[in-house]
């Protein structure tokens, strides 16, 4: 039924925009009523491109402008043989000129309002499209042929993400009430290096909302993006304390992402820590530390390495870091490093450890810069995620490889969501959801 009522919209569509060469020489009089007529539904449409129900405000403008960008390109391709006959009948010694000016303009406006209505709402409420889609959108737009093809393309990631949004809406919906997060300590998200992580700048995508949807309660490290892990775990051990105190809630869960995992470590270990944290859950971290990090300390030029560190320095002290500190972030990812550190920071018995890890398949499975790193990371230390190899992320009574789905692969970034991509075969949202139960399940 529903493909009915799509394919009659498009055929109502094909036969307003082309009415002027349909009814070419027929009474003025049902020229004017049919137009009317069309131009009321086709106002209509515009407003309206279907009548199909989405959970949110947010994908029904984007389901309704993927319906949009559909008809403009089947009324495009439709109108292909009707264009084709003017034209002949032009080049044969047409006359009527008229008639080819009003088809002309009739035919203009009504396919650049179909479009503009449609790439607008997508461009303005897609995730998936990124920047990456939409720039190529705006390029191949002005090549003939082309800019079809790539319109489909959009079409296309448009509507896979509608369907996938309103399946993951639904899921939730359905297990509102059992609160499946809502764990007997709150989960404390702690960021890796070279970042922040707070509400306003989310370091972990779309997963903090995912997890509150379910019933978690959320809180995070804060800490400075770029300093030692002595430094940023004196930072985290007061933040947990401070989260504790404040709330009353006896201990955290900390789920903690790359170098995070460390501080983690440390501030339970060292800094007395371990009385306010029921578990430390870490991913992709660089427990063994990392060959490459070491390889580069000692091949790259001093002043090479002076001049990143007082560029990161200087353009982290301008957005809020007080005293950063790259280099001394760097170091401690080193293999030697914390070949070290594991033998002088001991796990705490009180607090529950484990561990998940990925793997990418090849460079092209990565964005920037982790496409470039992957394969010099790949030479040093196996397997990685593009900056953490496979064998270093394993802590804890547990540790749970995430093999890449097809050829994909799951990369350091894919883990925190921090393009906002759903991945074929990995939802990372339903990932930590799952996650977060088995905590819950288990008492924490």
């Amino acid at each position: 039924m529903k493909i009915f009522i799509r394919v009659l919209h498009w055929i109502i569509l094909v036969f307003g925009i082309n009415m002027p060469i349909i009814l070419a020489g027929k009474p003025l009089a049902l020229q004017i009523a049919l137009g009317a007529v069309l131009l009321i539904y086709f106002i209509g449409f515009n407003i309206f491109p279907s009548l199909r129900k989405y959970p949110t405000l947010r994908l029904k403008i984007l389901g309704d402008g993927a319906e949009l960008i559909l008809a403009f390109w089947v009324t495009c391709a439709a109108s292909a043989p009707f264009v084709g006959a003017l034209i002949a009948e032009l080049i044969g010694g047409g006359t009527d000129y008229p008639k080819y000016i009003i088809y002309a303009v009739v035919l203009i406006l009504c396919e650049a309002a179909v479009f503009w209505n449609g790439i607008i709402r997508v461009y303005i409420t897609s995730v998936q499209l990124g920047l990456r889609y939409r720039v190529l959108g705006i390029v191949f737009g002005l090549i003939p042929i082309a800019n079809l093809v790539m319109l489909m393309i959009i079409y296309v990631r448009v509507k896979q993400e509608t369907i996938f949004e309103t399946e993951k809406h639904k899921l939730n919906e359905s297990r509102k009430e059992k609160k499946i997060c809502a764990t007997k300590y709150p989960i404390l998200l702690v960021h890796g290096v070279f970042f922040r992580d707070n509400r306003l700048l989310n370091y972990w995508g779309r997963i903090p909302a995912e997890l509150e949807k379910n019933g978690a309660v959320i809180y995070y490290g804060e800490q400075q993006s770029a300093l030692s892990i002595e430094q940023s775990s004196e930072e985290l051990a007061k933040k947990i304390e401070e989260i504790v105190t404040r709330t009353g809630c006896g201990k955290v869960n900390i789920i903690a992402h790359s170098k995070g995992g460390l501080d983690s470590r440390y501030a339970i270990s060292k800094l007395g820590s371990d009385k306010y944290v029921a578990t430390l859950t870490t991913i992709n971290t660089p427990h063994r530390g990392c060959i490459f990090a070491e390889y580069l300390l000692g091949a790259a030029p001093e002043r090479v390495k002076n001049f990143i560190e007082k560029t990161y320095n200087k353009m982290f002290y301008a957005l809020g870091d007080n005293t950063p500190d790259f280099m001394s972030a760097v170091k401690c990812l080193t293999n030697s490093y914390c070949e070290q550190f594991n033998k002088e920071v001991l796990d705490s018995p009180d607090v529950m450890y484990q561990s998940y890890g990925s793997k990418a398949i090849n460079h092209r499975g990565a964005r920037f810069p982790l496409n470039f790193s992957y394969p010099v990371v790949k030479k040093f230390d196996g397997n990685n995620d593009g900056l953490v190899a496979l064998t270093s992320a394993p802590w804890g009574e547990k540790f749970t490889p995430i093999y890449p789905p097809a050829k994909r692969g799951i990369t350091h970034a894919d883990m925190i969501d921090l393009n906002r991509e759903n991945i074929k075969g990995f939802d990372v949202r339903e990932f930590y959801v799952q996650m977060v139960s088995e905590l819950r399940e288990r008492g924490y």
